[in-house]
């Protein structure tokens, strides 16, 4: 079962993405990434808290750290306690910056961080410039600060997700409108073996995604107005239709994460009132719990 989408913050992001559920704390972190905020949502009051950065935040992680997580700018990241508001720079930082930044960013079950770049499309004052290009690069973080390449010639990277067994691992390319899978190494972090899982689906592009316990891929469709589920086999299982154009990504939370949290991005179209809003989506099957960026100290 799969309930209707639910506004629970009509934030009226300019492109909101990232989300991450903090399962110790019960609370949903996001960003806007035009904006350069990061929102906090706590479902227990519907209080929506947002801290403002210097730079595009384009995604989150839990870390080892239950005080600490890591925040990717668009040009490196950083360390940040929200409780305090302290922010520590990382040793990763983004060869090219400005002309290329950080987008997707998640942790594999190994403890690493991946990242995804892509051409910069966001100004220093936040306006949106032009995409396109295939300058991004698919990126790994290992917890001893190591970096290595595993994919050139992105376009927009997006999805990050492996599957429950651990043995598969989930990319996209928005700009190419294709999602690889990928067989995934658990001991060593490596991914070889890369075909399509879906490619040329004409509702949107691939943006963000979410991987549940039975190892379905809920993928948000920029421009599509949906999100698409797919099978392990890589087939469709269903799309859900959401009520506004551009879906930017998703995360299972709540107390027994079977709440998908759902982000979304301005669109400019007439009566698309609901745009940039975080929604909630009741579902029957849990999210898996969310890994952790191992910090070496």
């Amino acid at each position: 079962m799969i309930g209707t989408p639910i506004c629970v913050a009509p934030t009226g992001d300019r492109c909101g993405e990232g989300a991450v559920w903090d399962e110790e704390r019960q609370l949903l972190y996001w960003t806007d990434i035009n904006r350069f905020l990061i929102h906090q949502y706590d479902p227990a009051t519907t209080a929506v808290k947002s801290w403002l950065f210097d730079e595009p935040v384009t995604a989150i992680t839990l870390t080892s750290q239950d005080d600490t997580l890591a925040v990717v700018l668009g040009s490196r990241l950083i360390l940040w306690n929200p409780d305090t508001d302290e922010r520590t720079d990382h040793l990763f930082h983004l060869p090219g910056w400005p002309f290329v930044r950080l987008n997707d960013a998640r942790v594999d079950p190994r403890g690493s961080l991946w990242l995804g770049s892509m051409k910069n499309n966001v100004r220093p004052d936040g306006s949106t410039g032009e995409a396109g290009g295939t300058d991004g690069i698919l990126y790994r973080l290992d917890p001893g600060g190591i970096v290595t390449e595993w994919k050139r010639d992105v376009g927009i990277a997006n999805t990050l997700a492996w599957s429950p067994r651990k043995d598969r691992f989930y990319f996209a390319d928005t700009l190419k409108n294709t999602i690889w899978r990928y067989d995934y190494d658990a001991w060593t972090g490596r991914i070889c073996n890369e075909r399509p899982a879906l490619t040329g689906f004409e509702r949107g592009l691939p943006d963000g995604s979410s991987m549940d316990s039975e190892g379905f891929l809920w993928n948000c469709r920029f421009g599509g107005g949906c999100i698409v589920r797919l099978n392990p086999d890589d087939k469709i299982d269903r799309v859900i239709e959401m009520p506004t154009a551009n879906i930017t990504t998703c995360a299972f939370g709540g107390p027994d994460r079977t709440t998908l949290y759902v982000t979304t991005a301005s669109s400019g179209a007439p009566g698309d009132r609901l745009a940039g809003s975080l929604f909630a989506i009741q579902t029957s099957v849990p999210g898996q719990q969310e890994n952790r960026f191992q910090i070496v100290t």
